[in-house]
């Protein structure tokens, strides 16, 4: 794993705000196997269980405890610490406890932002910030085509329109101090922001979430509850995301002004399910389980999302590697391994799952499995496994 990413993320000092989430854990995991010098920045875990303790990251990195709202620590953070590249994932980051919490989801999504582009301002040696938003901050209209980055921002409840506000700001702070035409004269910061679909994977327990929520049920032997099963979703195995951002990354530091856009990661336009679809898979790969379904209209969500993935397909050269049966497939057996107990080592159950589809990614070509320095031309731009060593997979 080391080697890939061209070898830059080796001894590169990179800050992860809300670190402890979901996919903030499965990132710490890539950048410590990558062997950058990891500085996390969030609050505790808001769950229990959670990954971030279950591989127990806080004795790997240099982990602070703190809020992206307090402005004050979290300019202090990047002063003592001096990054050299960013990856922004702290976030409100539920669709249903906005409405419950709308200005919390606000000033987390939003407030918490400009601090961190505040700080980045003030921050000498920072080279690279990677915003992660959201599929949502679209302004959707559920039609049958993918949203493109071109498309217009907005968002129906407070969630979708945090994230679509975020998407706004960070366009704005690029023009206005990071602007691409000035990069290499008036400053050195490459800004970028990234939009992704419903990432599935090991280790989220969040409320609200169709993972979880069957995981839990089926550990419990309980029934699970889904309340929209024909609900659509572009469900994508949590490493295709996190690729396409370390990559992404790597080229924005070759060439910051090329690469300071607005990005979409997200499956191929095929390779969805509806709710109830992915249910009944999870229930046959976990092999036993029933749900119901129980309607609940307090809170309006979207029917149908998808992303248009043409831009870095042809520009970064990145592409999926699962399709959604393997992501469905590792994520059953993340959990399964999880529930058998202690005797498991989650830490290296969850690496082997990262060299699987790394060793999947390298059949494919894929640029980011290479360690020799890559930059693509233009014509390239218009051209288009190790064994699981778990005992119950």
């Amino acid at each position: 794993m080391m080697k890939m990413f061209k070898d830059i993320y080796k001894n590169k000092s990179v800050l992860i705000t809300g670190n402890t989430g979901f996919k903030g854990s499965w990132l710490t995991v890539l950048l410590i196997e990558l062997g950058a010098k990891v500085i996390g920045y969030s609050l505790k875990p808001y769950t229990n269980p959670n990954m971030f303790n279950v591989l127990q990251l806080g004795k790997k990195i240099t982990h602070i405890t703190g809020d992206t709202r307090d402005e004050h620590t979290l300019k202090n953070v990047l002063k003592k610490y001096k990054p050299e590249m960013v990856f922004h994932l702290a976030a409100q980051p539920l669709v249903r406890l906005s409405y419950k919490e709308p200005k919390l989801t606000y000033e987390t999504n939003i407030l918490g932002l400009v601090n961190l582009l505040e700080a980045v301002k003030g921050t000498e040696g920072v080279k690279v910030v990677v915003n992660v938003t959201s599929d949502k901050c679209y302004d959707n209209k559920e039609l049958i085509y993918g949203y493109r980055e071109t498309d217009p921002m907005g968002g129906y409840d407070p969630y979708s329109s945090s994230k679509g506000a975020a998407e706004i700001i960070t366009a704005a702070y690029r023009s206005s101090f990071f602007n691409p035409k000035e990069y290499g004269k008036k400053h050195n910061v490459a800004l970028a922001s990234v939009r992704a679909g419903n990432v599935i994977g090991g280790g989220d327990w969040s409320s609200d979430r169709i993972i979880p929520d069957c995981m839990r049920a089926l550990m419990r032997n309980e029934t699970i509850v889904i309340r929209d099963p024909k609900s659509l979703r572009p469900w994508q195995y949590v490493l295709e995301p996190l690729s396409g951002y370390l990559w992404l990354g790597v080229l924005m530091l070759q060439n910051g002004k090329k690469y300071s856009d607005g990005w979409n990661f997200g499956p191929i336009d095929d390779d969805l399910l509806t709710v109830e679809e992915l249910v009944k898979t999870v229930i046959n790969l976990w092999g036993k389980g029933e749900y119901k379904v129980k309607g609940d209209n307090k809170y309006y969500e979207s029917k149908l999302l998808k992303l248009d993935i043409s831009k870095s397909f042809f520009t970064l050269k990145w592409k999926p590697v699962y399709r959604i049966d393997k992501a469905l497939e590792n994520t059953v057996c993340w959990y399964k391994n999880y529930s058998y107990g202690k005797n498991i080592d989650m830490y290296r159950y969850t690496l082997s799952q990262v060299e699987e589809y790394s060793n999947n990614a390298k059949e494919l070509n894929l640029e980011w499995t290479s360690d020799a320095n890559y930059e693509p031309t233009q014509e390239q731009e218009l051209s288009s496994q190790m064994e699981c060593e778990a005992k119950l997979c």
